[in-house]
């Protein structure tokens, strides 16, 4: 159990998917660019998810991150936060908003 306050330290907003490419090297690992909104840079994801997705299903579609997690190094790539996701008997399946909303919408 964690506490709610440190569930409030969590980041998690809407980023839009602008770039997205298989990594060298690997059947399981995406990388992705991320547009998370007005006065927020672009961040570089890298996530399991080239089994279940290719570059083309990606681009465009807006997905939660989890933004102010620690960077972590991937084959060399670093990953900028996290997508969220839910894992269905093995399969992923992504999260999104239910309409459009605007890049770097903050999860409450």
């Amino acid at each position: 159990m964690i506490s709610f306050e440190d569930f409030m330290k969590l980041e998690i907003k809407i980023g839009t998917v602008k770039e997205a490419e298989g990594v060298d090297g690997t059947d399981k690992l995406m990388k992705l660019i991320m547009d998370m909104g007005p006065g927020d840079e672009s961040h570089q994801l890298v996530a399991g998810i080239a089994e279940f997705y290719s570059p083309e299903d990606l681009m465009g579609k807006q997905i939660p991150v989890l933004v102010n997690l620690e960077p972590k190094d991937f084959r060399g790539l670093e990953s900028q936060g996290m997508i969220l996701a839910i894992d269905v008997d093995g399969d992923c399946v992504l999260l999104h908003p239910n309409k459009e909303v605007s890049p770097g919408s903050k999860i409450r």
